[in-house]
This record gives structure tokens, sequence and C-alpha cells, in this order.
């Protein structure tokens, strides 16, 4: 169909902004198409995506055979593409741990001027899910947002001594809330605003243990916890498990409590002082405020949450360099790999969200490869990463920052692929999905990308309009400060919060996003709604899933999807593979490691259309350039 081979198409005019910027980053020049950019093909690409968001991938959602899958089948291609492996132990694997937290049996509060039948678990308090296990008891001390951020000149905890031993009642979320001129990203929720990170500098203050109560000067309602305790420990376990960044979670080893805004109030009342007070002359206060003590306010709490470590990983490869002083200069070219999953009868494929990306990203691997094969490499050296688990919160973008492969100080730029597969387009009354974003066809948006980070990334910006000269696309400038805070959703986010330069290609959102579902009786590719998280504050809690009407996506149409599971009756496509194709995809792929045992060799066998279009060499010409090498 023309229409979804139109669409398709722009993803790979995403993937051109990259493959130019990256090369104009590395190399400083992006005056004339460089070798190698030729390699990057319509239909290799289509191939790509095919396969990730088939159903045999069941989805790829982290912790899954599916997503362990995807990632043997991209480091696989990034051996064939000849990049070199820097992940652990020689592989192109980075590992990192994630954690799950579970609630123990053990958990009570006492407060010395609140009677102890006015504290009932999960109603007036429960243990946050970042707490540790253990017993602490010390005299409260009011210490505002509990936030430390030195870059903004913050902190909470300045006067130090007085947290010494003693219980930190901090509030949720940060000052400014909702003013546009706050330092705090103004009125969309920053980083700062993390109860991890919060709960990590009382800890380094000294505190014992630490108490977070909703800031009710900012929410009006009821005042009781910030969210239900249902919503944050759920009876029955949530189909997508709640992980965290261990390398995060680990350092914590204090008691961390919700409670109730009317707990927190008649606490600082009986210390003889009012939260109106407290608020408005200290906590809202910039640059931070002087921790209160609250006067026989004694507090001893015991929680028990039970951590479980889950391990993961990143799909790592680097194209080395050639300057001998720049090389030691990364960019980053990235996208990631992981999706929403199965639920047992329907699979959430994820071809745009964000199949797109890593098969651009693939792509981009093997256009340096050929470059390289002339003795062309970029000056500076170029680390490909596949992310895992962005999903749940930018996790494995997350956790690379906080261990990072080479040191962030020595990253000069970031270049994130996320959903390039589709025009933009925003329907009138489109709802909550589209929050901010102005109506748009997709015809007014073809052979358009979107750039963000280009508010705090400049130069970048610079670099990307250079670029753009060799293939002539539209960019769009305009979302960075928009209220559907897409700039904090994807994996460029975590670099832009450490001060690393970082650009984020996107062709848009549309109306197939979020979707779950699909028509009966079509075997066509699908996409889904990811539980996006913001970076900052992730308001789909746990247990809670997007709407899910039944809209299927016309990214591949049913002609050229992968139609059925491996060893499926049900193989309603009438194309047959060619072949030439057989050949094609063979080769791309049966030199993977663990082949047989993933089953790729039967899906190919069993499934009469993998791929219904062969690799034709004399139509399917580069539509981008990888520019700067000459």
């Amino acid at each position: 169909m023309a229409d979804m081979r139109t669409r398709w198409i722009l993803g790979f005019v995403g993937s051109a902004t990259v493959a130019m910027v990256a090369v104009a980053a590395a190399q400083g020049r992006s005056d004339a198409p460089a070798p190698g950019g030729d390699t990057i093909r319509p239909d290799d690409l289509q191939a790509d995506v095919s396969f990730l968001a088939g159903d045999t991938m069941q989805g790829r959602r982290t912790g899954t055979p599916g997503n362990r899958q995807a990632a043997e089948f991209i480091a696989s291609r990034f051996d064939r593409s000849g990049l070199t492996a820097v992940g652990a132990n020689g592989s192109f694997f980075q590992p990192f741990d994630l954690m799950t937290a579970t609630l123990g049996e053990s958990n009570r509060l006492e407060v010395s001027s609140v009677p102890a039948a006015d504290l009932t678990f999960g109603t007036t308090y429960y243990p946050d899910p970042t707490s540790s296990t253990g017993t602490a008891s010390g005299e409260v001390v009011f210490a505002g947002f509990g936030i430390r951020a030195d870059a903004l000149d913050h902190n909470d905890y300045r006067s130090s001594a007085a947290l010494d031993g003693k219980v930190a009642l901090i509030l949720n979320h940060e000052p400014g809330e909702f003013d546009a001129a706050s330092p705090f990203d103004g009125a969309i929720p920053s980083e700062h605003a993390r109860v991890v990170r919060k709960v990590l500098a009382a800890q380094t203050a000294g505190a014992t243990a630490v108490l977070i109560a909703p800031d009710m000067h900012n929410h009006e309602g009821p005042r009781g916890t910030t969210r239900p305790r249902r919503n944050v420990w759920p009876e029955r376990p949530p189909r997508q498990p709640r992980y965290q960044v261990a390398g995060w979670v680990r350092d914590v080893a204090i008691p961390v409590v919700q409670i109730s805004g009317d707990l927190a109030a008649r606490m600082v009342e009986n210390a003889g002082l009012t939260m109106r007070e407290l608020v408005g002359t200290g906590a809202e206060r910039i640059g931070g405020i002087t921790a209160v003590p609250l006067p026989e306010q004694h507090v001893e709490v015991t929680t028990s949450v039970r951590r479980r470590f889950h391990p993961n990983r990143n799909v790592v490869g680097l194209v080395e360099g050639e300057d001998p002083v720049l090389r030691d200069e990364w960019v980053l070219i990235t996208a990631h790999y992981d999706h929403e999953g199965a639920d047992g009868t329907r699979v959430f494929n994820g071809a745009d969200d964000n199949a797109s990306g890593v098969a651009g990203l693939i792509e981009i691997a093997e256009a340096y490869r050929i470059a390289g094969l002339d003795g062309l490499r970029p000056r500076r050296s170029v680390l490909l990463a596949a992310w895992n688990s962005e999903e749940q919160g930018l996790l494995g973008a997350w956790s690379y920052t906080t261990n990072p492969i080479h040191p962030l100080g020595q990253t000069v730029a970031v270049l994130n692929m996320d959903m390039i597969g589709r025009d933009e387009e925003i329907p009138d009354a489109g709802g909550a999905r589209f929050y901010g974003l102005t109506a748009q066809t997709a015809e007014s948006n073809r052979n358009a990308v979107n750039i963000l980070g280009y508010s705090r990334s400049p130069d970048l910006k610079r670099v990307a309009e250079r670029a753009n000269r060799v293939t002539g696309l539209t960019l769009r400038f305009r979302y960075d400060n928009n209220a559907s805070n897409l700039l904090r959703r994807s994996d460029q986010w975590p670099f832009l919060h450490e001060g690393v330069p970082a650009l984020f290609i996107h062709t848009g959102l549309h109306p197939d996003y979020p979707h779950r579902t699909r028509p009966a009786g079509h075997r066509q590719l699908r996409e889904d709604g990811a539980s996006r998280s913001d970076g900052a504050r992730t308001e789909l809690e746990p247990g809670a899933e997007p709407d899910a009407p039944s809209v299927s996506v016309p990214l591949i149409a049913p002609s050229v999807a992968p139609s059925v599971a491996p060893g499926s009756a049900n193989t309603q496509s009438s194309c047959r593979l060619s072949p030439s194709a057989a050949r094609y995809w063979l080769r791309r792929i049966s030199t993977a490691p663990n082949c047989r045992r993933w089953g790729v060799t039967h899906w190919i066998s069993s499934n009469p259309n993998p791929l219904a279009r062969s690799r034709s060499t004399r139509h399917t010409k580069a539509i981008f350039d990888v520019s700067g090498t000459r």
C-alpha cells in the first residue's frame, strides 16, 4: 500500500538525519555525502523492523525471552558490522541490575504525640518502594522538599547537623511546582523531585529515616497519602513489574515511609507550628530551607521491604576514532529495543516504538563498516548503544549514566532515535495522549523530523542544521518546552540531566499510539502504548495501563509483515517468500549467536511470509547520506 510505504520511508529519513548528525559531530564537517551511506536501504530497514516487531519476539518486554533474543540479534549485527566489543568480558553487552520490591509483613509507625489507634497502616502510612528493611527512631526535623541541587544552589540539608540522628520529614514534588519561572525546569517536574534522590540526600545528611508527605499547599483535595497504598503495593502483581534502577536503590539503607497529609499536619501542629508557616516561609524559599526541628515529636518506624535484583543488559559496540587526540571524545548513537511484551492473548509488537529506531541503529553500524573498508573512519569514537528497559522509565540509559563505559565528561554528544517510522499526525480533540500538541495531518509532516534537545544543546542544533544541507529535510525544533513533556520521555534525557549534549530524533506521535490491539482476522504489525516515564515522576501507577482502543497500525502492510509465529497453522498470507529473499534473510541473521537456540532458522523455514519483498539493488538507492568523512 502506497500510504503505508510512505509512512515507513519517513522513518528512514529520521535515520538519515541521525546518520548525518552523528558523522558531523564526530568529524566536524558536514558538507559532503559520506561513503557507506548508500548501504542504508529501505528494504533492509523494513526487514529488521519486521523481524524485531514480529510475533515471535512477543513484544520484547524486559525480562522475557523475546527481549533477550532481540539483544542477541542486535549484538550479532554489531559483530557482523565490525564494531568493537566494549561490553563486559569482551562482549557486546553492558550488564546492569534492576530491582523490584515487594511488601513485607512487619511495618509499623509510632509517633509520640499521636495515639496508636490513629496510625492505620495503608491509610496513614506505608513504606515507600525505595525503603530498606529496618528499624529507626529519632526526633522529627522538617526539611522542606528534601532536595539538594548543587547546580541550582539549592540545598534543603545545608544545616546538616540538624539532621544527624534525626528523622527527616519532607514533602513530595518540588518548590515552584506550577511556576514557569522556577529554576526546577519551570512548571515541568524536574529530576530533583525523584524520591530516591531526596532519600539519598537525607541519608547523606545523617537522617535515620525519612517520612514523605504530600505537598498539600500545591494540591487541593483529600489529605491522605500522595498515592493510595493499593496503587503502590497492589494486591495482585501487575502485568509489568515495577522496576527501579538498582544502582540507586541499593544505596538506600534507611526506612522510608509515605505518610498522609493529615498526619504531617498533626505532627507540625503538635509542635506548636503550622504547615502553612513552614511551607510559605521555608520550603518554597529559593536556595532551600533551614531545617526546622519539631519539638516533642519522636518517631519510631519499622519497615519490611523485600528487594529482588534482576540482571539486565544494554547492547553496545564501538567505532574507534582515527584521530589520536579526538578519539577519546565519544559520540553516542542510541535507540531502545524493549517494548511492552504480551499478555497471553495479545502481542504488543512495538514496530514504530521502537523497532524503527533499532533498525536505523543497525543500518548506521553497517554504513560505518562499509566506510571502514575504504579506510575511512570518524575522527571521534562513536558508540552505538541499544538501551533496554526504556518503557519502564529509561532504566537502561539511566543505568549507563551511573556506570558509563567511557566518562561522561568525555562524551561530547548523544543522538537518540525513538519512533522514527511514522509521519506525525495529531487529530482534533485527540485526548490526553496528545496533551499540549497542536492538531496536524500526516501529510503536513511528510519529509519532516522533530529534533528535541536543541534548547539545551545549541551547538548540536547548529550541527543538525548544517548536516541537513545534504538531505533537505524539514527539521522541526518545537517540542523542548511543550506540555507533552516529550523531551523527558526517551533515552536522551538521562544524558541531558547529566550535562551531556544530546538530541532526540523523533518523527512524531500518531493516532495509533498508544494502541494495544488489532482487528480480528489481521496478522499485521501493531503498535503499543508505552507506559512512558517523564524521567521525573511517573503518573501511571503500578498495575495501571493506558486506554486500549482496538485499532491496527498500518506501519507495515499485512503482505510484508511476519504473519504467524513458528509452527502456527494460521497462515493467512498468500504471499510466498522468494528464494532471493530467503537467501538474503539467512545471510543477515543465521550467523547470530545461539541462532538455533532462539529458533530463527525454524521461524524462517516454517513461516510462509517472513519477508515478502526481496532486497533490490536496482531501485532501493540510499535515501540519506552520512556526511563528513571525506
